[in-house]
């Protein structure tokens, strides 16, 4: 075949090519079918069957859950709404008063906190993004006073600097001392290694919001004196163990690398320095997950299970299971429709025994993870319309 020809065929070839119009790619992920009305019944590695009851629905992606003291829930949604569901029934009022919410994408409400006395004062904790500002938004704690259907006296009590980032969560509890520590993220920069930024750290304050004189950072130059620990990614599970009092966080890597850490002052844990994720992209972020002076997980995931709520269960109704650490997933490796719940078993030392995925038949994406006063366990669906579920023995 000659040149000339060839080059002929493939220029036909070429412009037949361009001529074509673009061929649909195919869509990532596993088809979700809606949840069903329940209930499902489940088989599991050591408490064996379960039962996941569907308490209410019609919430559109619920975030973060509370219960009150007569076993009433309190229910935040994304949007910028704070929800009530009572007996088994959701108000369909919202809670008024609620802050104004930037509820765009990942942004909007998220955590909410009782403050530990309540019974006596009604104060609630709420974290949620504040409306942009030359297109850059910022992650705030307000507290407010719930009288049942409104929340008053709501003020702001700190505000991270703004930035331009990606979706920044930002959860909320008090700890065994008795300040509240707010996570906050910063998936991209350099933001969570910056001492004078708020992003990407682990926050330690008083009750009201002002700084603790016994924080690591007073009087280092340079830090903000609010924080408690650095280098995070984007924090969406905190809780204290109960056995240790410790603080145990747990954020989403990018492409793999989810971690859980044990809070502790002072430490750096890494990102975006060290991971054992990959970027979006495929290269690796650090090609060695370790550095003298960052934080080791405890616990890390490749692939990303993109891990959320988290909880220890400290109950009675589910013996083989006292002890375990339950962390919610949104989904697994980079493909939609694979939200699930892994439980976690570990020895005395907190070292790693094994770990079980949970609910994958469902397909939801679970937000967050709460063990209620009447020992069982309550999930929240990251979807809308969202539910809320409870996982309870099966007769």
């Amino acid at each position: 075949m000659s040149r000339l020809l060839l080059a002929a065929i493939l220029l036909a070839a070429t412009l037949s090519a361009q001529q074509r119009p673009p061929q649909p790619r195919t869509p990532i992920g596993v088809p979700v079918t809606p949840l069903g009305d329940g209930p499902f019944i489940i088989d599991t590695a050591e408490q064996h069957k379960i039962r996941v009851v569907i308490v209410t629905k019609g919430l559109s992606h619920p975030w973060s859950l509370a219960f009150l003291p007569d076993g009433s829930m309190l229910v935040t949604e994304r949007p910028g709404r704070l929800r009530v569901i009572r007996n088994g029934a959701l108000d369909p009022t919202p809670v008024s008063g609620v802050p104004q919410v930037h509820g765009v994408r990942l942004y909007g409400l998220m955590d909410i906190a009782l403050h530990p006395k309540f019974a006596e004062n009604r104060l609630i904790y709420l974290t949620y993004t504040k409306a942009p500002v030359d297109g850059k938004v910022a992650t705030a704690l307000a507290r407010g006073r719930f009288d049942g259907s409104a929340l008053t006296d709501v003020r702001d009590l700190i505000e991270t600097d703004r930035w331009d980032g990606a979706g920044s969560a930002a959860r909320i509890t008090f700890g065994r001392d008795g300040m509240l520590y707010m996570a906050t993220g910063a998936a991209n920069g350099n933001y969570a290694q910056d001492p004078k930024s708020l992003n990407g750290k682990m926050l330690r304050l008083r009750e009201d919001g002002s700084v603790p004189s016994d924080n690591p950072f007073i009087g280092s130059a340079g830090y903000r004196p609010e924080i408690y620990t650095l280098g995070h990614r984007n924090q969406l599970g905190l809780a204290v163990n109960p056995q240790t009092g410790a603080l145990w966080s747990n954020e989403n890597g990018p492409n793999g690398g989810d971690e859980i850490n044990i809070i502790q002052p002072g430490r750096n844990y890494g990102w975006p320095v060290i991971s054992f994720g990959r970027t979006y992209e495929g290269p690796r972020v650090a090609e060695v997950p370790w550095r003298d002076g960052m934080e080791a997980p405890l616990v890390f995931w490749v692939p990303s299970i993109a891990v959320s709520g988290m909880a220890f269960y400290t109950g009675d109704r589910f013996a083989a299971w006292k002890g375990n650490v339950f962390v919610g997933s949104m989904r697994t490796g980079e493909v939609p429709g694979t939200g699930h719940m892994e439980r976690i078993v570990f020895n005395d030392k907190q070292e790693e025994l094994r770990r079980e995925t949970m609910l994958t038949d469902l397909h939801q994406r679970i937000r967050d993870v709460r063990q209620g006063p009447d020992g069982l366990l309550y999930l929240l669906t990251d979807e809308d319309p969202g539910a809320v579920l409870r996982i309870e023995p099966a007769p």
